[in-house]
């Protein structure tokens, strides 16, 4: 377990550098990237959506591909397509840019639902079927959105089926007075991320994945969280929280006892990965709705 810590210390010391005064939304993001989930992050445009995740991209040496969500975008722009080559008379596919390790869908709200569900399958199942033949994606694979607004011009909501296939969603918000005086006197950021180098391999990523999974629960841990996920499931809140959302907050909360040194995981851990990990799933905008959770259910 402290070698896990020492790695996540290295880099978001490295991450520092160039996303500053953002550390606690950094380890979010790395929870959530360690948890094998996808990542949301939505914010008003300027504030570091997309440098966030360029930087996790870089600093586990993963491909990483863009992808500029229009509202002209089609799934074939995604996804890609079969071209007849004449010479061996046969179709030959083209893959899209889905076919990488971190896929950045940028303003992922911008295009049209039909072009938002050619990540369905990919975001669930780690692979893609196009035109009747399914391909596998690459390993590890990770999806990153961001997202403005909803009250900008021009952007169409989230399914709740897409939103749930988000591990978490983050805002990073305006920096603090400190941070944007390093920012303001810093070198660019984009060249400060070029300048990076990777800290671990995607070989080292995906162990750090393999022992999450040996990090334990108590049973009273899983009354716990059964408790909120029942509270969710009342009249009060909108929407509920799937199965598929308990266990992501699960091994969301593994993660996080992980980078924190610990073998099993506590109460607090559960609760630090809570605010991320639930509000777009309760189809809410409230970002304080998991403190509101965390204050009705009892810890047994």
């Amino acid at each position: 377990m402290p070698a896990a810590e020492q790695q996540v210390a290295r880099i978001v010391a490295e991450a520092n550098r160039v996303l500053v005064g953002k550390e606690h939304q950094l380890r979010l993001a790395l929870a959530c990237m360690i948890a094998h989930g996808h990542l949301l992050i939505e914010d008003l445009p300027g504030v570091g959506k997309t440098v966030l995740a360029h930087l996790l991209a870089r600093l586990f040496g993963l491909q990483f591909r863009r992808i500029q969500f229009t509202s002209d975008l089609l799934p074939a722009d995604v996804l890609g397509y079969s071209v007849y080559n004449r010479d061996r008379d046969a179709f030959t596919f083209h893959a899209g840019p889905v076919f990488t390790n971190v896929v950045l869908a940028d303003e992922v709200n911008r295009a049209t639902p039909k072009a938002q569900s050619a990540l369905l399958e990919a975001m669930e199942e780690r692979q893609v079927t196009v035109e009747g033949e399914t391909r596998a994606l690459p390993k590890p694979f990770f999806v990153i959105a961001t997202q403005n607004p909803f009250s900008q011009i021009g952007t169409f909501p989230l399914p709740e089926s897409q939103l749930d296939r988000f591990m978490m969603r983050l805002t990073l918000g305006y920096p603090d007075r400190e941070a944007e005086r390093t920012l303001l006197q810093g070198q660019d950021r984009r060249k400060l991320l070029q300048e990076l180098q990777p800290v671990l391999t995607p070989e080292q990523l995906l162990q750090l994945q393999r022992s999450a999974h040996q990090v334990t629960t108590s049973p009273a841990l899983l009354d716990y969280l059964q408790r909120l996920l029942d509270r969710t499931r009342s009249p009060e809140y909108p929407v509920g929280l799937s199965p598929r959302a308990g266990l992501g907050i699960l091994h969301c909360a593994r993660v996080w006892a992980l980078m924190h040194g610990r073998a099993m995981v506590l109460p607090e851990d559960l609760q630090a990965i809570l605010p991320g990990t639930v509000s777009h799933r309760l189809a809410s905008a409230d970002h304080h709705i998991a403190e509101r959770l965390i204050q009705e259910v009892p810890i047994p």
